[in-house]
């Protein structure tokens, strides 16, 4: 009998059961991480090992330096993830792991362990969407939500719109045309002089300033429709900086902030409450800015729509919301052979 001949007999006997603990992992950037998740709600543990300090002097994080560190910690991470929940890989049921999207060298080493642990204790290995989990954090948070629902997923790399159709499946209802929500925030943090990580040092500088002093305009994003565009308003930023620079005319940073948080968090929250009927989930990065949160929660009441959002911490990536999102997979027989691989673009729909 194979490996995965096996897992699958273990995987059906999890299925008739509804229940299993499962260890998972997520390498996709630069934070490894490592949590044991019971039944998809309950975090037994979760750590978090973040290579922020590391890439800060270089403004951004560098793919190469990001995996190699990964290299380092991923087996001091997953075996603080056990003793923390009091398991060993002997007591868990499963093995989830973050196969993309993300930066494919990041992606690989967290691959490569998770089917090494699988293998070697015969557990049922699920490959998951690092988005999926993104939105299985509000999973953690509130015990009630199932699908369907609608999801607004704001992070460094996406900018989307869902119908959250069942745990394993998603429905685009609208995604940004050129820079996720997150990478616009750092890039003009980055115009600020402002260190790496760039969004929650802008939100930081934006509490100073006057969200109403400079209007960033988009007329792409005045239409109907639910695809956004934040490229415009980046450009917007950089143009207004360098006329003043130009003309000599101080420029407050804050107002900039303030004003550009503004604008890109009411054009997401705008489109995403239009797009909700009942409820209405935020998930992603971007998803532990406060001032996005406090939006959507007004919009939402306003409209008599249900607003989730995670805990702050499982906003940013962990590997509890990959547990959680591993089970409903496994749950829906959605298992991986030792075939896995890192997809860096792995679609969310």
């Amino acid at each position: 009998m194979t490996y995965f001949e096996r897992a699958r007999q273990k995987a059906k006997a999890l299925i008739e059961s509804g229940s299993a603990t499962v260890l998972a992992i997520e390498t996709s950037c630069d934070e490894t991480a490592a949590a044991v998740v019971r039944n998809g709600r309950e975090v037994l543990s979760n750590v978090v090992y973040t290579q922020i300090p590391l890439h800060r002097r270089f403004g951004g994080v560098v793919p190469e330096l990001a995996s190699r560190n990964h290299v380092d910690q991923i087996g001091v991470v997953v075996e603080q993830a056990l003793e923390d929940a009091g398991r060993t890989l002997d007591t868990v049921d499963a093995i989830a792991v973050t196969c993309g999207p993300g930066l494919v060298g990041a992606l690989l080493v967290g691959v490569s362990y998770a089917k090494g642990l699988a293998l070697s204790h015969d557990l049922p290995l699920i490959g998951t969407n690092h988005i999926l989990g993104h939105i299985a954090a509000n999973y953690l948070t509130f015990s009630d939500l199932e699908p369907p629902f609608s999801c607004l997923i704001a992070s460094g790399g996406h900018s989307h719109i869902v119908r959250v159709a069942a745990y394993d499946r998603c429905e685009l209802i609208g995604c940004t045309r050129d820079d996720a929500a997150g990478e616009a925030f750092d890039k003009v943090a980055r115009v600020l002089g402002l260190p790496y990580p760039g969004g929650p040092e802008l939100e930081k500088l934006a509490k100073d300033g006057d969200p109403k002093a400079i209007r960033f305009h988009s007329a792409f994003n005045e239409g109907d429709g639910f695809d956004m565009s934040f490229s415009g308003l980046k450009t917007a930023v950089i143009n207004t900086l360098h006329t003043a620079e130009q003309k000599g005319e101080a420029v407050s940073r804050a107002d900039v902030a303030a004003s550009f948080q503004y604008a890109v968090n009411s054009i997401l929250s705008d489109k995403a409450v239009r797009a909700a009927d009942d409820t209405l989930a935020l998930a992603g990065g971007v998803s532990a800015n406060r001032n996005l949160r406090d939006m959507l929660q007004r919009k939402c009441e306003k409209k008599g729509v249900r607003f989730c959002c995670p805990d702050f911490k499982y906003c940013t990536d962990n590997a509890a919301m990959i547990g959680s999102a591993g089970f409903y997979l496994l749950m829906n027989g959605c298992l991986s052979d030792l075939d896995l691989n890192a997809t860096p673009y792995l679609p969310i729909c």
